[in-house]
This record gives structure tokens, C-alpha cells and sequence, in this order.
């Protein structure tokens, strides 16, 4: 059954390629960067990905993503300017909608050295010194 069935004008500005595939993600804060949580990707495209979650988690909250290593690398060959720490990804959740199922439908996309100017790094180096552990 689809949820928020859309019938208008496509406003994509990139296709999305299914691509569902396990995940750990942790919510860059320091109350829960050392909480474990899982979850699926369910598309990608050349900004960011869309995932299934459990938990909610809140918009514009930084993502720490987790893959297998042929995953990392297809987010790395799309944004080749990602930051990349610990065998994962950082993202900026941009939507989330919850599904019929109790989960959740999380669109992130990913954070680029560029945006070190928005306190990026500081949050790269604090999880660089949590070790972050998958």
C-alpha cells in the first residue's frame, strides 16, 4: 500500500536508483554518538540517500552512516567529496516521514568538505576521538 501517493509534475532534481542494503547510523550528538542504531538504504542518488529507520531522528540532525565497504564506495563515486570517517559517511537528515509500517522514511544527503565551515570538522574530529566502533 502506497503512503502520499504523489500525481503531479516530477519534482526530482536527480533519479534515484534503488539500492536497499543494511546500515549502522549513529545521530551525531553527544548524548547518543555512542548508541548503535540500524536500519536500510532504500535509494540513492547523486545528493544523498534514502533510508528506512526505526528510530526518528530530526531534521537537520547529522547522521554518522555505516556501510559494507562496496556501499561506502558507491557513496564515494557519487559524492566524491564526502567525508569519510571510520568505515562510514556523514549526512544531514533533509526529510523524514513516517511510514504505515512504524518506521521511518529518512532522506539524507551527504556532507562535503566543503561545509567545514559549518562546524563539520570539529564534529568529524570529536567522533575521530570517541572511536567510533561498528
Amino acid at each position: 500500500m502506497e503512503q502520499n501517493a504523489y500525481g503531479g509534475p516530477e519534482r526530482r532534481k536527480f533519479i534515484r536508483i534503488d539500492y536497499e542494503e543494511p546500515l549502522n547510523y549513529k545521530v551525531c550528538k553527544l548524548e547518543t554518538v555512542s548508541k548503535l542504531l540500524s536500519g536500510y538504504t532504500q535509494n540513492v542518488s547523486q545528493t544523498g540517500l534514502l533510508c528506512k529507520l526505526k528510530d526518528h531522528v530530526p531534521e537537520d540532525a547529522v547522521l554518522w552512516l555505516c556501510f559494507n565497504m562496496d556501499t561506502l564506495e558507491l557513496c564515494q563515486q557519487i559524492e566524491t567529496h564526502s567525508i569519510v570517517i571510520q568505515k562510514g559517511v556523514l549526512t544531514k537528515v533533509v526529510r523524514i516521514n513516517p511510514r504505515l509500517d512504524g518506521c521511518f522514511d529518512v532522506g539524507v544527503c551527504f556532507i562535503t568538505r566543503e561545509e567545514k565551515d559549518q562546524g563539520f570538522v570539529a564534529l568529524c574530529n570529536k567522533l575521530n576521538k570517541e572511536k567510533v566502533r561498528t
